[in-house]
């Protein structure tokens, strides 16, 4: 046992990238498409309750329209992504299946330095 060399822990960035995805990405994308959906429910119940006020059928048709861009834009982030990707040639990212294929690194490491 060498005592005087650093041990290096090589972790997979393809492991990462994949672990970044599943447990930040996704759970956001979900997130922010139930807030829209819970937005543009809220501006349906506040348009139909407010019947008698057109200044609150008003504030419920936005937060209505709002909510629809929201649900639309959460929709289509998969294929904003794509473009994305297909701009600037990424290849070996599937956001659909939510897998990220690297390529091998040969780059030999040394046990010590």
């Amino acid at each position: 046992m060498d005592l005087f060399s650093t041990n290096v822990a090589y972790a997979s960035v393809d492991s990462f990238v994949f672990s970044v995805n599943k447990v930040i990405i996704n759970p956001i994308i979900i997130f922010i498409f139930a807030l829209s959906f819970v937005y543009f429910l809220y501006g349906i119940f506040e348009f139909i309750s407010n019947q008698e006020n057109e200044e609150k059928k008003t504030t419920g048709k936005n937060h209505m329209l709002w909510g629809i861009i929201g649900i639309v834009v959460m929709m289509g982030v998969f294929q904003i992504l794509g473009i994305i990707m297909n701009t600037f040639n990424i290849e070996g990212i599937n956001p659909r299946e939510g897998t990220v294929t690297l390529p091998k690194d040969n780059t030999a490491y040394p046990e010590s330095f």
